[in-house]
């Protein structure tokens, strides 16, 4: 009788100890049941609420009149905030460097080719990198509405050609263009070979704001308030951006792309470096129509652990948002532990890079669970047994 007694209590001993067992990562190899993996394809991410319009027209104010290269490359590097914080320190310790020598030694550095190509413009690398917090609501913005942030550049560059403080200079070409029965204006550099950057100030050329600009710092001497647009010295972009091939341009079609030049000598070093790269064109799936490869695309990569703006967006790339419970120091180190299903990141079997926490619309019947569990059962909310 004691013996029994005794048993039973070992037993239950041990299964309070397996449910105390801490989540663990499912093992790179798990075997997924294939009804399982089209249960996920079937689930949805709940959308998480828009950015309303007069926010993000404050919010592009700063940058809604720089020509359509220049604005379209920082868009871009705004997705990658932590690659600029680096540049912006690399520079502060390589002051000497100059011309080519600044653009063979940046392209050495880990950086996305948004991020680098922005070397040779120190001023602007400064205002990024300054105003960080700016930066990166841009960047995530751009990220979970792109098409709605390059409209809201479009109202804020209608309203300053509106009140004459947007128009052709010696500096740059201003047209009201059709695009795909879009009517939308174009800012171009006069002379491709030479960029220029405009300063101003947004209640001047645009007016008072529905909602309020961002704060902004700007560099000594770089910009004064109740200015109109004015410009400094032009720089010579020579080989900075490929012997005069901008690496970025705006599409200002029906989705507003940001279209990628891949001769340019930053975009195209960075994307045969990675066949993986999602921009790379000589990856398999650009080649065979899966992925245009002339359209900017975010490599999740050179994220560097940054939280998205939200959930959605966060689960597209395959990171994690500041809410998500198991921070982005574990999701940093999850990175690289391979996929459990063969999709890309954001779909099933992402590696593990964020996926504990994660509120997905599951198929009905199914219960939910926090990620993975220890003995590998759920992923993702959808339980499944090994080898099922």
């Amino acid at each position: 009788m004691k013996s029994a007694i005794l048993k039973r209590f070992k037993e239950a001993i041990a299964l309070l100890l397996v449910y105390m067992l801490p989540v663990v990562t499912c093992p790179v190899q798990a075997s997924v049941s294939p009804r399982w993996q089209e249960q996920w394809k079937n689930a949805t991410p709940e959308a998480s609420p828009k950015i309303p319009n007069d926010q993000l027209d404050s919010l592009v104010a700063p940058i809604a009149l720089y020509p359509d290269p220049l604005l379209a490359q920082i868009l871009v590097a705004s997705t990658y905030p932590l690659e600029v914080i680096q540049l912006q320190q690399w520079l502060d310790r390589n002051k000497g460097l100059k011309d080519q020598a600044l653009v063979d030694a940046v392209e050495k550095e880990n950086w996305d080719p948004s991020v680098q190509a922005l070397a040779p413009l120190p001023d602007v690398v400064k205002i990024l990198s300054e105003n960080i917090k700016w930066t990166t609501d841009l960047g995530n913005a751009f990220l979970a509405q792109q098409n709605d942030t390059m409209d809201a550049v479009q109202r804020m560059r209608a309203k300053a050609k509106n009140n004459g403080q947007l128009k052709s200079t010696e500096q740059q070409t201003v047209e009201t263009k059709v695009v795909e029965n879009k009517t939308v204006v174009v800012v171009q550099p006069a002379n491709p070979d030479v960029v220029y950057v405009p300063t101003y100030d947004p209640v001047v050329v645009y007016g008072a704001p529905v909602y309020p600009y961002p704060p902004m710092y700007y560099p000594p001497g770089y910009y004064a308030a109740g200015m109109a647009v004015s410009f400094g010295v032009g720089l010579a972009i020579g080989y900075a951006w490929g012997h005069n091939n901008w690496g970025y341009g705006c599409g200002w079609g029906g989705n507003n792309t940001i279209n990628i030049n891949n001769n340019n000598n930053f975009i195209n070093n960075n994307n045969l470096k990675n066949p993986n790269n999602p921009n790379n064109p000589n990856r398999p799936s650009n080649k065979t129509g899966g992925k245009g490869s002339n359209n900017w695309q975010h490599d999740g990569q050179h994220r560097g652990g940054t939280p998205y703006g939200n959930r959605e967006t966060a689960n597209k790339f395959g990171g994690t948002t500041r809410g998500d419970a198991m921070g982005t120091r574990q999701a940093a180190a999850r990175q690289g532990q391979g996929q459990l299903g063969g999709r890309q990141p954001g779909g099933f079997g992402d590696g593990g890079r964020g996926s504990a926490g994660r509120t997905w619309s599951v198929p009905s019947g199914r219960r939910r669970c926090g990620g993975f569990s220890g003995s590998c059962r759920c992923v993702r909310g959808i339980p499944y047994t090994p080898g099922e």
